[in-house]
């Protein structure tokens, strides 16, 4: 294990989804969830479609 910071050039993360990828996201989800609406699943799929209309 090395004590050693690491080096001060390293370049800043950048984000991976725009906010519009959000928007495109959410309604491809939501659409989904209409779909599989007697799965039990679905409530997984509607949980990640409303923490998406938080982030977007």
């Amino acid at each position: 294990m090395s004590d050693t910071p690491p080096p001060a050039d390293r370049p800043r993360s950048r984000a991976v989804f725009s906010t519009e990828d959000f928007d495109l996201m959410k309604e491809a989800v939501g659409d989904y969830v209409k779909t599989i609406a007697d799965d039990p699943r679905s409530a997984k799929f509607s949980n990640l479609y409303h923490r998406l209309g938080r982030l977007g």
